[in-house]
């Protein structure tokens, strides 16, 4: 059974920064493209940024710069640092797996998400 447990959201003033980290179980985890994705209130879930197996990595135009993927293969742990956070980072982050569709169909397994407030 694959997990995902995200963890280090909060809430954090307008150009503070998190990290936030993402835990997998029960799949080959380098193996697997890694994404973050985020959703705001009345909003449509979107991409942040994602890493391939490799290493490649791709970010959204409005994190370019300020957000940071990496991964951990012998924690089997995704992370983003986030930087210079801005209000319109507000959202649930959500973590996801899958093996194809890197960068932006990485969406096979799903975590639970957890929030990011920032304010302003």
């Amino acid at each position: 059974q694959v997990q995902l447990v995200e963890s280090g959201g909060g809430l954090v003033q307008a150009g503070g920064s998190l990290r936030l980290s993402c835990a997998a179980s029960g799949l080959t985890f380098g193996s697997y493209a890694m994404g973050w994705y985020r959703q705001a209130p009345g909003k449509e879930r979107e991409l942040v940024a994602a890493i391939s197996s490799g290493g490649d990595t791709y970010y959204a135009d409005s994190v370019k710069g300020r957000f940071t993927i990496s991964r951990d293969n012998a924690k089997n742990t995704v992370y983003l640092q986030m930087d210079s956070l801005k209000p319109e980072d507000t959202a649930v982050y959500y973590c996801a797996a899958g093996r194809v569709g890197f960068p932006t169909s990485v969406r096979r397994y799903w975590g639970q998400g957890t929030q990011v407030t920032v304010s302003s």
